[in-house]
C-alpha cells in the first residue's frame, strides 16, 4: 500500500503546474522551431525594454539579497540548523562544495573565462581600449559578474527553500515557501503560477546552455582536429550528452551527480593548475591580490552604477544582463544547492555558498583572464583576432595552445566542459521532477527521464532553427517576476525566524 502523501507525488505529473509548463514548453518549441526570427524580434524587444525601464530595479534588487546573505552571518539566526535539532549534513564539506558549485556556474567560467576579460579589455566601459587601466578594469567587471552579487542571488533562494524543507517538513516548492507571506493563497493558482515560472526558467535556461554547450565542443573539435564544424556535428554531440546524463540522473543524487561533481572539480583544479605554473605565474598571482583588492574597493559603486550621465549600453549589455540571467537560474540552482544542504546551519550555509564559490571565481579568472591579458599586452599574441575569425568559443582553446601541452590540455577542457554540462543538465532534470511532483525529494526516474527529453529536444530543434538566443532572451523575461518572488521568499524567511525559540546568548 502507498501512502496518501507518495500517491499525492506519484498523482502530481496531473498536476496544473506540469501540464501547463509542459504546455509552455511545446509552445515555445514550436514558436522557437518555425519562427525563430519572429521569436528573435519579440523577445529582444522585450528585454531591450525591461533592461530600460527597470534597470535600476535588477541592481537595487541584487544587492539586496546579497546584504541580506551577509547580514545574516552575523544575526542570532545563524546557529539555527537547516533541520531538525541535531542533524547532520548529508554530504561531505568538499562534496557539497564541488555539487554546488558545478550546479552554479561551473560551465560557465570554463565558457567565459578567458573570453569575458578579453572582450573587456578591448571593449572596456569607460577608457581606452588595450591599455593599462582597460585591463585592470576587465577583470575587476569578470571578478563582478561572477562574484558575490550572483552567489548572493543563489544563497537567498536555496536558503528559503533548505530551511522550510528540511527545518518545517514543507515540500520543496518554491511557492509553498512563500506561505508565511501568501497564507491560502500558496497553495492555489498564485502557488501554481509561481512554479511554473520556476520550471519555465529552469528548462529553457539549461535547454539554452546545452545548446551553447555543443556549438563549444565543436568549436574546439574542428580548431584543435579539423572536425566540421557543422549542425551535424552539434547534434550528435547533444545526443551523446543526453544519454550520458540521462544515465547519470537514474542513478540519483548520491552516485550520478556527486561522482561527476568531484570529477568535475579535480579536472577543473588541473586545468587551473596547469596554467598557474605553466603560465605567468607570478603575474597572475599579482593579479588575484590587486584585482581582489580593487573589487572590494569598488563594489559599492559598481553595484548601484547605471551611467544615467553617459552612454550606459556597456552596463545594459553586460552586468543588467548578467543580473537577469541569474536570477532566471535561480530556481534551478537555488533548489538543487537547498537539496543538498540538509543539516547545515544558516550561518555555515552562508558562508559556504557565498564566499568559497566567489573566491574560486576570482581566482579563476585572474588565472584565465590574467594569462590572456599578459599574452595579448606584453606577447602581442593574436587571441582578439583568433576569437573574431573563428568564434567566442575558441577563446580558451587559443590560450592553451600557446603553451607546452597545449593540445592535451584542450582536450581536458573539452572533457570538462562535456561533464560540467552532464552535471548541469541532471541537476536540472533533478530540480524539474521536485518542482512537478508537489515537491518530492527525490522524484521518479519517469519525470526526469520525460524533462531530460524535454531539455535535449529544445536544445536541438532552436540549435536547427536558429532560435537559441531568442530563447535564452524569453527564459530571462519569464523570470523578470521571480524577482518580486525573491523578496516573497526573503520576507517569509524572516517572519519565520522570529518565531524561532532561539537559545539564551
Amino acid at each position: 500500500m502507498l501512502s496518501p502523501h507518495t500517491e499525492h507525488m506519484n498523482r502530481a505529473t496531473t498536476t496544473p503546474v506540469f501540464k501547463i509548463s509542459s504546455l509552455l514548453a511545446i509552445a515555445f518549441l514550436i514558436w522557437g522551431g518555425l519562427a525563430p526570427q519572429h521569436l528573435a524580434e519579440v523577445t529582444g524587444a522585450i528585454q531591450k525594454s525591461l533592461l530600460q525601464t527597470l534597470g535600476w530595479f535588477y541592481l537595487l534588487s541584487a544587492s539586496a539579497f546579497l546584504t541580506v546573505a551577509i547580514s545574516l552571518i552575523f544575526s542570532r539566526y545563524g546557529s539555527i540548523p537547516l533541520g531538525p535539532d541535531g542533524c547532520k549534513p548529508e554530504f561531505p564539506l568538499l562534496t557539497w562544495f564541488a555539487m554546488l558549485f558545478c550546479a552554479g556556474m561551473g560551465i560557465g567560467l570554463v565558457f567565459w573565462g578567458v573570453a569575458e576579460p578579453n572582450s573587456h579589455f578591448h571593449d572596456p566601459p569607460m577608457g581606452l581600449p588595450g591599455s593599462p587601466a582597460a585591463a585592470e578594469m576587465a577583470l575587476r567587471y569578470s571578478f563582478f559578474h561572477w562574484g558575490l552579487h550572483p552567489w548572493g542571488i543563489y544563497t537567498m533562494v536555496a536558503l528559503v527553500l533548505a530551511y522550510f524543507q528540511f527545518r518545517k517538513g514543507v515540500p520543496g516548492l518554491i511557492s509553498l515557501s512563500c506561505k508565511p507571506i501568501l497564507g491560502k493563497y500558496a497553495d492555489g493558482a498564485m502557488g501554481s503560477c509561481i512554479d511554473i515560472i520556476a520550471v519555465f526558467a529552469t528548462v529553457f535556461g539549461v535547454a539554452t546552455s546545452l545548446g551553447f554547450g555543443a556549438v563549444q565542443i565543436s568549436g574546439g573539435l574542428s580548431y584543435l582536429f579539423g572536425v566540421p564544424n557543422t549542425l551535424t556535428t552539434q547534434l550528435i554531440l547533444i545526443g551523446v550528452v543526453t544519454i550520458l546524463y540521462m544515465l547519470s540522473a537514474q542513478t540519483g543524487l548520491q552516485r550520478g551527480i556527486k561522482y561527476l561533481s568531484n570529477m568535475n572539480m579535480v579536472l577543473a583544479c588541473t586545468l587551473l593548475l596547469f596554467l598557474l605554473l605553466l603560465g605567468p605565474t607570478q603575474f597572475i598571482m599579482e593579479v588575484f591580490t590587486s584585482g581582489l583588492g580593487s573589487y572590494i574597493q569598488n563594489l559599492p559603486t559598481m553595484s548601484l552604477n547605471l551611467a544615467p550621465f553617459s552612454d550606459s549600453s556597456w552596463i545594459h549589455e553586460w552586468t543588467l544582463f548578467y543580473w537577469a540571467w541569474w536570477i532566471a537560474w535561480a530556481p534551478f540552482v537555488g533548489t538543487f544547492i537547498a537539496r543538498i544542504s540538509k543539516g547545515r546551519t544558516v550561518r555555515e550555509f552562508v558562508l559556504g555558498v557565498l564566499f568559497v564559490p566567489t573566491l574560486f571565481c576570482i581566482f579563476w579568472f585572474s588565472v584565465f583572464g590574467g594569462t590572456t591579458i599578459s599574452l595579448e599586452m606584453f606577447e602581442h599574441v593574436a587571441i582578439k583576432e583568433a576569437i573574431d575569425q573563428n568564434g567566442i568559443e575558441v577563446a580558451l582553446f587559443t590560450v592553451l595552445e600557446q603553451f607546452p601541452m597545449g593540445t592535451v590540455m584542450s582536450m581536458i577542457a573539452m572533457f570538462l566542459i562535456a561533464t560540467f554540462f552532464i552535471t548541469s543538465a541532471d541537476s536540472a532534470t533533478f530540480v524539474l521532477g521536485t518542482l512537478t511532483t508537489h515537491g518530492n525529494p527525490n522524484p521518479p526516474n519517469h519525470i526526469k527521464l520525460t524533462w531530460g527529453i524535454i531539455q535535449s529536444v529544445s536544445a536541438a530543434v532552436l540549435l536547427w532553427s536558429g532560435g537559441l538566443k531568442a530563447l535564452q532572451t524569453g527564459s530571462i523575461i519569464a523570470a523578470f517576476p521571480f524577482a518580486f518572488i525573491i523578496v516573497l521568499m526573503i520576507l517569509s524567511l524572516l517572519k519565520s525566524f522570529k518565531q524561532e525559540v532561539l537559545p539564551t546568548q
